[in-house]
């Protein structure tokens, strides 16, 4: 490589690096919105106890999920112990639906998130979403509800609100490919 190409190969790194911190410095984070950081702090606190299945088993989620979901590209969402007796037509920050664990080598369960759900049937897909945290819930038409995961325990490279979390794994045996179907 000539040394012109190389200094200007330089030039232009640093001034995306410098782009980027930029950037990041001027993209407020989610709990900077106080809507978010309420319901964070209230969502953690309800869930703290759930940091324990056997808590979780004991206020009415299913203790076994045969299967962990991942995507191919975007990391998984982990193992989805529903709570069904909260399914209804609310999205209340403090008793979340599904609560996402990850089964870690040594047979624990880690609580890293939670996801909302609202059926179709107690709200409509036609009509404008349920809102929480400031968030519109998406729709997931294969499922036929309402969606939002919400990675209260643990980092997400992705967002706070991201469906996916690159850093949650899923054991080989337990491993299903989540592929969405949602209607145009």
């Amino acid at each position: 490589m000539s040394q012109r190409r190389a200094v200007l190969l330089l030039l232009v790194s640093i001034f995306v690096a410098s782009a980027s911190r930029a950037y990041a410095q001027q993209s407020p984070s989610p709990t900077s919105d106080p809507q978010v950081a309420d319901g964070l702090a209230r969502l953690r606190g309800a869930t703290r106890p759930f940091r324990s299945l056997d808590s979780a088993v004991a206020a009415g989620y299913v203790r076994d999920v045969p299967d962990c979901l991942v995507h191919e590209h975007h990391g998984a969402m982990g193992y989805h112990h529903i709570n069904r007796a909260l399914a209804d037509a609310k999205a209340d920050v403090e008793h979340p639906e599904i609560l996402l664990y990850e089964r870690l080598p040594t047979g624990d369960y880690r609580l890293n998130g939670v996801e909302f759900i609202v059926p179709y049937r107690a709200w409509s897909r036609d009509s404008a979403p349920p809102v929480l945290m400031g968030q519109r819930l998406r729709h997931e038409d294969h499922l036929n509800l309402w969606y939002l995961h919400v990675w209260a325990w643990s980092d997400n490279a992705d967002g706070l609100f991201a469906d996916f979390n690159p850093a949650v794994q899923c054991p080989d045996s337990a491993r299903k490919v989540f592929t969405p179907f949602a209607k145009p």
